[in-house]
């Protein structure tokens, strides 16, 4: 027979019913002096039946209880012990398929009887463990055991032990984890991760108090530790796209040699693409969606350091620490100029740029959905706004632009420093002209025009003008009802691209009727009425179908009607210019007008236009989560959460890596 470990044997005990500890009053102490076996008490649980399970509560109980007893200890390798016992413990039983997936599992776990009172002390130790002054390797087993906790079942709102954590709150303790510039760089990630998945514990079903809190944080620190973690994961995340995505030199052999190997590269030698993180986007949402003053550190302004980052003991994204602002500060090794000015947000525009390059399969979708949820918020607060309009605080954003027919794939980098409003329109303008294609994202352009709708209404609700160049956004949007016009046969059984015109001609009229209060100039107000005297072809089109449309009865009769009637103002353009037009090139004997000269005509006969008030063009419905949008994080949730525990597994390297740490001191 080989020789079995000490502990090995021990288990054997336990798990047989009987209970090691009698007859030795210093059985405990001792045993946590072994290194816990992960792999084989979860290999064990997993043996057993549901009835032998439930016939080794009380021995089950007493382990639950003395490993959460030896948390209180100061003997640093009793401690690691003890938690990875728990961890081994909670994955392994909650594997088990139970009758009743909540309370069997506690009771069989901790005890009914005395549950509350055993949660609330495993709490408050991991609480006093993560705050306290002990090692990062150990801290990191303190998050690990809580994301264990957290994530043991598919749906968050199903796990029945996280009761215990609304009742006895480590709200504080992770708040005071990202507030600190060292803590947060080794435990800012698992810290963000946690409380980013026990705020969507039954957030639709009753009051979680961890919604209720980060809610009404204003802890500057926390808060901008908070960002900070969440830009250093965007950062990472643009830094290896660009890394993998970094055009090769050579010119022409080299494009050839490029091209003939991939013809013959095996299945697995395609290095793996860069992955989008649910967990930092969803993070970041909750964190705009429920907390104003987040806003705030969205647009807190820093230069990137270029000091060296420190080893992470974690995979982390690299941090520096400057000795100046005695702070935690991202370091940018992307695009970005170290000496440029840049911020949360500039690299979130980045961020979505790449996301939105790709969005066919449902992943990819989700991403760029929350992305456009995420500026939706931003595009609806005022403070954000006004920052993002702000002419004083401008900067360089270098936005991917997706690879197409007609160009490769680029970076905007001779850009000249802006107001990141003007960055904004670029990303929105670069998606409407990028995703015209055969299963088109109907949501996301909805959303993606939504966005300008709200960009708007603030401009001219405050008489902001923004130095854009308007003109691009309008081609734009004309260029999407052209797209809609041409298909038509194969887009209207599965969409309704009314809508989605409504949508487009909303805008165009509150150019019409409101552009002179945000237009930088009345040279672009002219220019307004030029690009759709020029597109007046597609107007007319578009008006025809949706009259077509509207009087067959089809199944989308209504939002054509109503498409019809708001280009009434645009039709009064056309049908008002165009014999002007006509006459004046008659009159001169010219075949055709320059540019110029139908500025001209258009300036000179604006005085007998007569247009309808439209009303509540500057008007739109507020973003609200419920009951919308609660199927897509429901379901978000669950993908974070299986991503969550299928990454964090303690293998026997990590066990190792955790107990050297502690070896001196045995």
């Amino acid at each position: 027979m080989p020789l079995r470990e000490k502990i090995v044997q021990i288990y054997d005990v336990l798990f047989k019913g009987e209970d090691p500890s009698r007859d030795n009053p210093n059985f405990w102490e001792e045993f946590f002096l072994l290194k816990a076996n992960v792999q084989y008490v979860e290999k064990e649980l997993e043996r057993l039946s549901a009835d032998e399970l439930l016939a080794l509560k009380e021995n089950i109980n007493m382990l639950f209880y003395r490993c959460t007893l030896t948390l209180k200890e100061d003997y640093p390798i009793r401690i690691v012990n003890a938690l990875q016992t728990l961890c081994a413990l909670i994955r392994g039983i909650y594997r088990k398929n139970l009758s009743d997936h909540g309370f069997d599992v506690i009771n069989i776990l901790v005890g009914f009887d005395v549950a509350e009172s055993q949660m609330q002390a495993l709490i408050e130790n991991l609480n006093n463990l993560i705050v306290g002054e002990q090692s990062v390797s150990l801290k990191n087993l303190c998050f690990k055991l809580l994301l264990i906790l957290v994530t043991v079942t598919d749906n968050v709102s199903q796990n029945t032990i996280l009761e215990y954590i609304m009742i006895n709150s480590v709200f504080e303790a992770i708040i005071q984890i990202l507030a600190n510039p060292v803590s947060r760089q080794n435990h800012g990630y698992d810290a963000m991760l946690l409380l980013t998945i026990l705020v969507n514990y039954r957030k639709y079903e009753s009051v979680n108090p961890y919604i209720v809190k980060l809610s009404i944080l204003d802890d500057e620190l926390a808060l901008t530790g908070l960002g900070y973690v969440i830009s250093s994961a965007f950062k990472d995340f643009n830094r290896q796209f660009e890394t993998k995505n970094e055009p090769g030199s050579g010119g022409l052999f080299s494009a050839l040699t490029s091209m003939v190997g991939s013809m013959f590269v095996t299945e697995n030698s395609d290095p793996e693409p860069v992955r989008a993180s649910d967990a930092i986007l969803l993070a970041m949402y909750e964190a705009v969606h429920l907390n104003r003053n987040f806003i705030t550190v969205l647009t807190h302004n820093h230069t990137e350091s270029t000091a060296n980052p420190p080893v992470s003991p974690t995979k982390r994204t690299p941090l520096a620490v400057d000795a100046t602002a005695q702070e935690v500060l991202p370091i940018d090794m992307s695009l970005e100029s170290s000496s440029q000015p840049t911020n949360i947000l500039v690299t979130f525009l980045r961020y979505c740029s790449i996301i939105m390059q790709d969005v066919k399969d449902e992943e990819k979708l989700g991403n760029g959905k929350l992305c456009m949820i995420i500026l939706t918020c931003i595009g609806e607060d005022q403070y954000a706004n006004s920052f993002l309009h702000d002419a004083n605080m401008t900067f360089r954003v270098e936005l991917y632009r997706a690879p197409m027919r007609h160009r490769k794939q680029t970076v905007d980098k001779n850009l000249p420093a802006r107001p990141l409003a003007c960055a904004l329109l670029d990303l929105m303008v670069e998606f409407i002209m990028s995703h015209m294609m055969k299963n088109l994202p109907m949501d996301l352009y909805l959303r993606c025009l939504g966005i300008i709708h709200r960009i708007l209404c603030y401009q001219k609700k405050c008489r902001v003008r923004l130095q854009y160049t308007w003109k691009q956004l309008w081609t734009a949007l004309v260029s999407l009802l052209k797209y809609l016009l041409s298909n038509e046969s194969s887009l209207l059984p599965k969409y309704n691209i009314f809508h989605l015109s409504n949508k487009v001609v909303r805008l165009f009229n509150l150019f019409i009727t409101y552009g002179d209060t945000f237009l930088p100039s009345p040279s672009s107000y002219d220019e307004l009425y030029y690009e759709i005297i020029r597109m007046h072809q597609v107007f007319d089109n578009l008006y025809s179908m949706a009259l077509r449309q509207s009087t067959n009865g089809g199944e989308h009769k209504d939002s054509a009607a109503n498409l019809t009637s708001n280009l009434v103002n645009i039709r009064a353009i056309v049908n008002h210019f165009t014999p002007k037009i006509d006459s004046w090139t008659a009159a001169n004997s010219l075949s055709s007008l320059t540019s110029d000269q139908v500025l001209d005509v258009v300036r000179s006969n604006y005085d007998t236009l007569t247009l309808k008030l439209q009303d509540n063009l500057d008007q739109f419905e507020r973003y609200s989560e419920k009951p919308a949008e609660t199927a897509f994080f429901t379901q978000l949730v669950r993908s974070i959460i299986s991503d969550v525990r299928h990454n964090i597994g303690l293998s026997n390297l990590q066990q190792q890596t955790v107990l050297q740490e502690f070896s001196s001191l045995s």
